[in-house]
């Protein structure tokens, strides 16, 4: 009712969990203004077991490129859970629905034909057809063993900024691979984190800038996060 007496609003989307609220809304300037408004709501996106989609482990999906990048946003629709695959490429591609029926009866590890087809569709969307193509192939690069230079999410450390600091620990941490050098600590104890697709073995790793000049460091965390460290000026 505020967004109808300041902006003349009279039609409230958003997702059907909120159906009833807004028809509080709707209702209220009825009675109140004698007006008519209306509510839409959308589906809302949840994943099989309930929870909304959306969440990675560096916190929520975003459509800026600064907060996601094209590349983890591609790599975050290409490894959703086999039992979402069809919902989302109904929900949120164009493709023709022969071709989604088709994607969504794949079974076995042909379902990744399908899961490509949905990180490339929806990455094209929201971040255009180029940086689609350039996540796609630095995700087929990095699967096959290789890396395409600026295409992984990258982070710049100059000579001076691993002279104040150069732990492995720290520098995942203030890269977003880990959210926290203790996350990063854990994750080696672990054996979930690799350098140039070698495991880390050493908590006390140090990193030189000799390390990060050229394509730069190749990180990984776990089988599907990746991150560079490149040497800056």
């Amino acid at each position: 009712m505020e967004l109808f007496h300041r902006k003349g609003v009279i039609l409230q989307t958003g997702g059907d969990d909120q159906w009833s609220n807004m028809l509080s809304g709707a209702d209220l300037i009825r009675r109140k203004e004698g007006k008519d408004a209306f509510a839409l709501t959308f589906q809302l996106l949840l994943t099989s077991d309930g929870r909304k989609m959306g969440k990675t482990e560096k916190g929520a999906l975003w459509l800026d490129p600064n907060r996601t990048s094209p590349y983890e946003f591609y790599q975050y629709w290409r490894n959703v859970d086999d039992a979402d695959v069809s919902k989302c490429l109904s929900l949120l591609t164009f493709l023709p629905m022969e071709e989604v029926k088709r994607l969504s009866a794949l079974e076995g590890s042909r379902i990744n034909e399908a899961k490509v087809a949905l990180a490339y569709e929806v990455t094209k969307q929201i971040h255009g057809e180029e940086e689609a193509n350039k996540a796609k192939a630095a995700a087929e690069a990095l699967f096959a063993g290789g890396a395409l230079a600026g295409s992984v999410p990258t982070t710049s450390f100059t000579r001076e900024d691993l002279a104040q600091e150069n732990r492995l620990i720290a520098l995942l941490a203030k890269c977003g691979l880990c959210q926290s050098n203790g996350e990063a600590r854990t994750k080696i104890a672990e054996g979930g984190i690799y350098m140039q697709d070698q495991k880390v073995t050493d908590i006390d790793t140090r990193i030189t800038a000799d390390m990060l000049e050229g394509e730069g460091l190749l990180l990984r965390k776990g089988k599907k996060n990746y991150h560079r460290l490149v040497l800056g000026e």
